[in-house]
């Protein structure tokens, strides 16, 4: 696995609008990945929704740049321990490209998965309504590949191992199925205001 900061240092003062366990990250925003950052460009990337839905759709980065944009501006959370206030992603939003698969009326839930091979799994419910973004630039700058770029997924109300890194696909599906860290003991759903970082949270 492959680890960089994030699991060390002092944590800094609390304030108000973190959840229960975190410390504020301040300017610093640690690489924590489970695999190496991957040599992806985006001529390279591309992006599937299949499974429980009325079209299996592709895009390739030329096709999902034509897709209506919008921002999230807010805080992230990460499992580990920190948080990150006031971040700004910008991409294309989930509901974007759901809309054009249509999901069909048994699918609950969904694994996204990264071209790295990365899985984590998350009901759609989170992944729609505003909920989530598939994102191309962070901070007003093309997203740094060890953040996730060319692309990554982008559901900020979760710990952020759901947001999963150089996101490839979404798989949707009529049940729960674990992801990477759900399979080694993380928490299905990851909501850091129950603190539900591990299995039995």
């Amino acid at each position: 696995m492959n680890i960089t900061r994030g699991f060390t240092g002092r944590p800094r003062a609390a304030r108000p609008g973190l959840p229960p366990g975190q410390y504020d990250a301040g300017d610093d925003w640690p690489v924590l990945s489970a695999e190496v950052t991957p040599d992806l460009s985006p001529d390279d990337w591309s992006f599937r929704i299949g499974g429980l839905v009325a079209e299996p759709r592709s895009w390739s980065w030329a096709e999902a740049g034509r897709m209506p944009t919008s921002a999230y501006e807010g805080d992230i959370h990460c499992v580990t321990g920190w948080s990150k206030f006031g971040v700004r992603f910008a991409g294309v939003p989930l509901d974007a490209f759901l809309d054009a698969a249509g999901p069909l009326p048994s699918a609950t839930h969904a694994v996204a998965y990264a071209h790295t091979g990365y899985t984590a799994n998350l009901p759609l419910a989170d992944l729609t309504g505003g909920r989530a973004w598939i994102a191309r630039e962070y901070d007003g700058r093309p997203l740094a590949p060890e953040h996730g770029g060319p692309a990554r997924l982008v559901v900020p109300h979760l710990y952020f191992w759901k947001s999963v890194k150089w996101i490839a696909g979404l798989e949707l599906l009529d049940h729960d199925e674990p992801g990477f860290w759900e399979q080694n003991g993380y928490h299905a759903r990851g909501n850091p205001w129950e603190e539900q970082r591990y299995s039995g949270d």
